[in-house]
């Protein structure tokens, strides 16, 4: 099965691609840190977008204790699924 792809899709791909490769090298460099909070992650992200996407399963959110701890989400987990929506609606 082959598939055609332009040259806009494929600059596109490599643009998100390289994104989340930058992300990836400055968490490891120590430059970003590794987790977002609660409220980094909504107010970059959006409330709804992350109460959504956490309801669907899709990030895992991690409690640093219980009951009224603080919440994180690694920043990995939620960029590479912001990433594949871009995608998904540009392509």
């Amino acid at each position: 099965m082959e598939f055609e792809i332009s040259a806009h899709d494929l600059k596109i791909i490599i643009q998100e691609a390289a994104e989340l490769g930058a992300i990836l090298a400055l968490t490891k460099a120590g430059k970003l840190k590794p987790y977002l909070n609660k409220s980094e992650a909504f107010r970059k992200y959006g409330r709804a977008n992350i109460e959504h996407l956490a309801e669907k399963g899709f990030i895992t959110i991690r409690k640093d204790g219980n009951h009224s701890a603080c919440w994180r989400i690694d920043r990995m987990e939620i960029e590479a699924i912001v990433k594949a929506k871009i995608l998904l609606q540009r392509l």
